[in-house]
């Protein structure tokens, strides 16, 4: 059974007076532990089908059913509690607290998860030594580097323990070494700990050490293919 089911996916939105189909007919079917990249040119829909998927838009039509839940069917205080607990989210900008440590921030998503104080510390100290922070888990972000804090992102994704993780453009503002050090690690984790990832990308980097591409072109999915991933 698909952790991710798709069925008949369009989005509509006004942009002034011109209606723009954003999305239209998308089916989609994601396996517990696929590696996977969605692709496709600016305006293709890849940043829409993403928040879509994580319950941060909804569909004009169609069905999104995640571990055998239909998201399209809750509401907004129903939606936030499955995306706090289901979900994990990595973003191109980081998005971490600037007045909160490493280990705070990664603990950030468990406190509102209501995890209990010893256990949150635990399960933080572990997914920063796995990401090669351990020794600056009381930094700040702005004492950390630009890959630093992108690994504290990736931390605080996988700490809460979500079946899907969900990235846009995680690795548009790394360099070369970080970035692939970076996929490689969540590459990892994903055959490790079992999780999803679904990247939205233009990255080439992100593509080749992909599992699966799939390919968005005017709002339609244009192709899906698995591939051997390229090691460094």
């Amino acid at each position: 059974m698909a952790l991710l089911t798709l069925e008949g996916i369009g989005k509509r939105y006004r942009q002034g007076e011109i209606e723009v189909q954003a999305l239209q007919g998308v089916d989609l079917q994601v396996a517990e532990g696929d590696f996977a990249a969605l692709v496709g040119p600016s305006g293709s829909g890849k940043t829409t089908l993403l928040n879509i998927i994580g319950g941060l838009d909804a569909p004009t039509q169609g069905s999104v059913r995640l571990n055998g839940i239909e998201l399209t069917a809750m509401g907004e205080a129903e939606l936030s509690d499955f995306r706090l607990f289901q979900l994990g989210f990595i973003f191109q900008a980081y998005n971490l607290v600037p007045v909160l440590s490493a280990l705070e921030n990664v603990e950030l998503v468990m406190v509102l998860q209501g995890q209990h104080r010893h256990e949150r510390r635990e399960r933080a100290e572990h997914y920063l030594e796995l990401v090669g922070l351990k020794a600056v888990m009381h930094r700040r972000p702005s004492a950390l580097s630009g890959g630093q804090q992108q690994r504290v992102a990736v931390a605080r994704a996988l700490a809460a323990g979500p079946r899907l993780v969900l990235a846009d453009e995680p690795t548009a503002n790394l360099d070369s070494e970080n970035a692939f050090a970076l996929l490689d690690i969540m590459h990892r984790l994903s055959h490790e700990e079992k999780t999803t990832f679904i990247f939205s990308t233009h990255d080439t980097r992100v593509m080749e050490r992909a599992e699966r591409i799939i390919t968005l072109r005017d709002g339609r999915l244009a192709s899906d293919e698995r591939h051997e991933r390229h090691s460094a």
